[in-house]
Parts: C-alpha cells; sequence; structure tokens
C-alpha cells in the first residue's frame, strides 16, 4: 500500500470519526438538538454542572413536538461535589405539571418521552443537591415560549441563579406547553432545613 493510500485512509477515518463523535441531531435550524422529532431523550449535564440554558423549537407538522437544547454550567467551587442525585417527580403527557427539585436540589438533567395519543410529552427532572445549602430569593420566569408555537428560550439572568424547577401548562387545543422555570439564589453556608 503506498502512502498516499495510507494518507487517504487516514483523512477518512478522521472524518467519520469525527462525524461519529458529534452529540446530538443537527435540524435545519444550525442548532444541536438532544432530539430527534417525536422522540424520548434522555440529558444530564456532566457530573458538579447544573442546566442554565434551555432552547426549544416547535413543529406542528411534526406532531406537535418541539427539538430541545440545554447547556449547563459548573456549580460554585465551594460548593463542592453534589451529595446525591436522583430522578425526581415525573408528569404524564397532557397534563399541567408543578416540579420543583425536592431535598433543595438544583435541576441537572431532563428526561422526556413523547407520547402520540395526545401529541405532547411526559417530563422528569434529574436533580442534584450541594452540601446543605438552602434556596431564597427564589422567582419563576415569565411564560417560556411567549406565546404557544414559537421557539422558546430561557437563559438564567446571571451567575448564582439556578433553576429548582418549573410550572408548565398544556393546550389541547394548540397541543403545546408554555413554562415558567423557577430560580433561585442558594446560600453560602450550611442551613437547617430539610426542604425549603
Amino acid at each position: 500500500m503506498s502512502s498516499a493510500h495510507v494518507l487517504q485512509a487516514l483523512c477518512l477515518l478522521m472524518v467519520f470519526s469525527t462525524a461519529s463523535a458529534q452529540h446530538g441531531y443537527m435540524h435545519d435550524t444550525g442548532e444541536e438538538w438532544v432530539n430527534t422529532w417525536r422522540q424520548g431523550f434522555n440529558f444530564q449535564c456532566p457530573h458538579g454542572e447544573v442546566l442554565v440554558a434551555i432552547r426549544s423549537y416547535f413543529s406542528e407538522k411534526e406532531g406537535s413536538d418541539r427539538l430541545w437544547n440545554f447547556e449547563c454550567q459548573r456549580t460554585p467551587y465551594d460548593w463542592g461535589e453534589p451529595n446525591e442525585c436522583w430522578w425526581d417527580d415525573i408528569n404524564r403527557a397532557g397534563l399541567e405539571w408543578s416540579s420543583v427539585c425536592t431535598n433543595n436540589g438544583l435541576v441537572a438533567g431532563v428526561q422526556s418521552k413523547y407520547f402520540e395519543a395526545v401529541l405532547d410529552r411526559e417530563w422528569q427532572f434529574y436533580c442534584c443537591r450541594y452540601a446543605r445549602r438552602c434556596p431564597y430569593s427564589c422567582w419563576k420566569t415569565n411564560d417560556v415560549p411567549e406565546y404557544l408555537k414559537e421557539e422558546g428560550e430561557m437563559v438564567v439572568p446571571s451567575y448564582g441563579y439556578f433553576i429548582r424547577g418549573a410550572q408548565t401548562t398544556f393546550s389541547g387545543v394548540l397541543r403545546d406547553r408554555q413554562w415558567k422555570y423557577i430560580l433561585c439564589r442558594m446560600t453560602d453556608f450550611d442551613c437547617q432545613f430539610e426542604n425549603f
């Protein structure tokens, strides 16, 4: 085998390994998504990180479904590693849902399954707890998306705020959801409360 053939084979190998190493699904929006239309997904931030941004793109022709994208960020260094992580409450497709991570946890992942019969998804948050930190100064965002069937985006407004959960409503007529994310600051000291 000549060196030109070896070089060509190595180039092809690099192209295929790069393509297979990319995670997510590219849609014509130019953004990488964690799911494809009408498919379930399980997204978890790397250990020691939590969700800080959520994006979605709606398509009525694709079963009134959304593509989803998430971004994570490392928690403050002095918090150390999470003490424990778990999958919290699950909602049922077609129903309203309100969920805040139990045990003072923060949202570090999301899993979802699509149900064709109701053209909706069920949802579940992956939560992680850090030492005995407690939430304070909590508030809900405005509706995301602002109007049903629009693209949605929520980015934590500044470092030091964290997603604790969400409240979501479902329109049975338009077959879409709006979300209000629950954002909180966390104490810099250990507190005595189990769930605040």
